[in-house]
């Protein structure tokens, strides 16, 4: 039996919504930012394969909404079942961008416990390296 768990992680970044959407929509630099180790394939109906270890997911983006909302759910994963997420931008007031990714899975009994913990890290990770990536970018092209 299978039990519906989450994750719902912020971080924020000096750089504005358009750098940061503008990494999140190429996955050829999610490598770079996250734990991610590599793009495996990227395919034209949305479907993205990333290896992380000995692991390879594969995701199929489900909406976009430029700037503001990048949503996906998992096309195939080997730990999860009915995973879905989104990553929403919001532009601070006094400049910047505040990254909220947050998503739902089910896991199986014995895997729920060590994947809560472990999914929350992770994507914490994946939140704050996207968020200081797109800064980088911005002081790097000044």
């Amino acid at each position: 039996m299978t039990a519906t768990q989450s994750y719902d992680v912020t971080a924020e970044s000096t750089a504005p919504p358009a750098a940061v959407w503008a990494l999140l929509l190429d996955a050829r630099t999610w490598p770079a930012w996250s734990r991610i180790d590599a793009l495996e394939s990227e395919q034209p109906d949305g479907v993205r394969a990333f290896r992380t270890g000995k692991v390879v997911t594969k995701e199929r983006v489900t909406a976009l909404e430029p700037e503001r909302r990048f949503a996906y759910e998992g096309a195939e994963n080997p730990q999860l079942s009915d995973y879905r997420a989104a990553v929403e931008l919001l532009e601070l007031p006094g400049g910047g961008t505040r990254i909220r990714w947050h998503g739902t899975y089910s896991a199986r009994w014995g895997m729920r416990w060590f994947l809560r913990r472990y999914l929350r890290r992770f994507m914490q990770d994946m939140a704050t390296g996207l968020a200081e990536h797109a800064a980088r970018g911005l002081t790097s092209n000044t």
